[in-house]
């Protein structure tokens, strides 16, 4: 699969997760624009996750297609890996080091140069705003500066796709949107965002949106069409309608 000719950052072809009996991802097709904010929606129990971690190359599909920044999702784990980052609902980085540290840390495993980690590290420390904590320990940040620092680390190497698992959970309305600013910058600067929310709010700032209900693809859309073919002016509305639909509550 070349999805590089169609400018597509990421292609699934029915996609399926299945354990024994239980198909835990059942057949989803989509498509993922290059520098698109993608929002991947769902109740608890839909497929989220386990889709997520096949597109990430750390679980192998049982059946169907996908490529992600150009690579199988079966023959190219380890090229997907190193083409992505990753920030999960739950603080990713090292509390018991400093700031610095874990950014010369992080920018060692993307196989970045002294050089690069150095030069890139300031730049980051400078635009967040954080050079008198640079040498704090991250377990002393605010949530908010917290989940900031750990998604700029996220695209740290520049990778071509940042998948987001709930980036936002637990964090004020302000730093919300602010990090958002973060996700609109990358975007522009060609960086594809996946990213899962239970916000609604946050989903109008996507520019499509997938939601999954029961393994299954059920509607994907931009948020305005979405609200229009579901005659209402609320994204939360739009998901209610869809995810009441749902028959399991285990993802």
């Amino acid at each position: 699969m070349k999805n590089n000719v169609n400018n597509k950052a990421i292609i699934c072809e029915k996609l399926t997760k299945q354990f024994g009996d239980f198909k835990a991802v059942d057949q989803i097709s989509f498509d993922v624009n290059q520098g698109e904010i993608f929002g991947f929606l769902g109740a608890n129990g839909a497929g989220k996750t386990t889709a997520m971690r096949m597109l990430c190359g750390l679980s192998f599909p049982t059946s169907g297609k996908a490529s992600v920044a150009g690579f199988d999702v079966y023959r190219q784990q380890e090229k997907i890996k190193a083409s992505i980052g990753y920030m999960s609902q739950k603080f990713s980085l090292y509390e018991n080091l400093t700031v610095s540290e874990n950014i010369e840390f992080y920018g060692g495993v993307y196989g970045l140069s002294r050089s690069e980690i150095k030069t890139r590290g300031e730049e980051m420390i400078s635009k967040l705003g954080l050079g008198n904590e640079a040498k704090k320990l991250v377990g002393e940040l605010p949530l908010g500066w917290k989940q900031k620092l750990s998604f700029s680390v996220a695209i740290f190497h520049k990778p071509k796709i940042v998948f987001l698992d709930e980036p936002t959970g637990g964090v004020d309305p302000l730093t919300r949107r602010q990090f958002w600013d973060l996700i609109y910058e990358a975007a522009s600067n060609g960086i594809t965002v996946f990213v899962t929310t239970h916000y609604m709010d946050e989903a109008e700032y996507c520019n499509r949106i997938s939601v999954m209900v029961d393994g299954r693809v059920e509607a994907l859309d931009s948020p305005a069409n979405l609200k229009n073919n579901y005659n209402t002016h609320s994204m939360d509305e739009v998901f209610y309608q869809l995810a009441r639909r749902a028959r399991r509550t285990g993802d």
